[in-house]
């Protein structure tokens, strides 16, 4: 596995030989195979560290990188911290599991399989039942631009109102709201909860969804304070999400918590 040296970023440095992350350049769909299953297993377990678990309920996905008709996603039942790369499983659009010793969790299949099959774009989807993020998606509503943090899902998220409130385990349910999935990195579902995808990677995938979270947990307080917030002007808005919220910052983001996870929790490569 070799690295790519490509300034995609005002936050990659100009001058050479300084450390930085770099995104990784792969020459067996086997490499990157092994890349994708380690990055998810990071991502559920900085899922547990952040206190995103909720039971059974939650499921990451990426697509695999030589089959793109399957996906590799936490196994069912298995609390995030205990994911690892010898229990992910492997499954395809029927549900199927193709690889793996464990069960695949219903509710992640219709929607997760559903939004890959329908968006072959997509590398990555991100789902947890979640305090804040739950809790304003009882609204209805989108988030405003209330701080730099919240912008960078200004006009980069929406809010789904299919299917609001039902167990997803039918797969027509799956399919209608699947279908809304479109040019966002977020989706707040109403009644259910956040939502994230990427076409860039399951880090950045998983990031924007801790994003998200904190973001409305920020709403939630400001409007809890009866204290009228000022907003960030559209164009300002605009400016901090192509700067600071595109999938390539959220890949970068994950960067640091990797590492974290790597040098705490080494027991996830097992």
């Amino acid at each position: 596995m070799s690295e790519v040296i490509e300034r995609v970023s005002l936050y990659q440095p100009k001058q050479k030989g300084l450390k930085f992350p770099s995104i990784p350049k792969f020459e067996t769909h086997a490499q990157e195979r092994q890349h994708r299953k380690e990055r998810l297993v990071a991502s559920c377990r900085a899922f547990a560290v952040h206190g995103l678990d909720y039971g059974f309920a939650g499921h990451l996905t990426v697509r695999d990188p030589e089959f793109p008709n399957l996906y590799w996603t936490n196994p069912m039942a298995v609390h995030f911290s205990q994911v690892k790369v010898s229990n992910l499983i492997l499954a395809d659009h029927k549900g199927e599991v193709v690889e793996g010793d464990y069960a695949l969790n219903r509710a992640g299949f219709v929607l997760h399989s559903a939004v890959h099959e329908l968006h072959p774009e997509i590398i990555a989807m991100c789902h947890a039942h979640t305090i804040y993020g739950t809790a304003w998606a009882a609204t209805g509503r989108m988030l405003d631009p209330i701080t730099q943090d919240a912008a960078v899902f200004f006009e980069d998220h929406i809010v789904i109102n299919d299917e609001a409130g039902a167990v997803a385990v039918e797969e027509g349910a799956g399919y209608s709201v699947a279908g809304q999935f479109k040019d966002v990195k977020a989706v707040i579902h109403q009644n259910h909860g956040l939502m994230t995808v990427s076409k860039h990677s399951i880090e950045s995938a998983a990031f924007w969804f801790i994003a998200l979270e904190r973001v409305c947990q920020q709403q939630l307080l400001i409007e809890a304070s009866g204290i009228k917030p000022t907003m960030v002007t559209p164009d300002r808005a605009r400016y901090s999400r192509e700067h600071v919220g595109s999938p390539y910052i959220g890949w970068l983001h994950f960067q640091p918590i990797y590492e974290h996870l790597v040098a705490t929790q080494p027991d996830m490569f097992d």
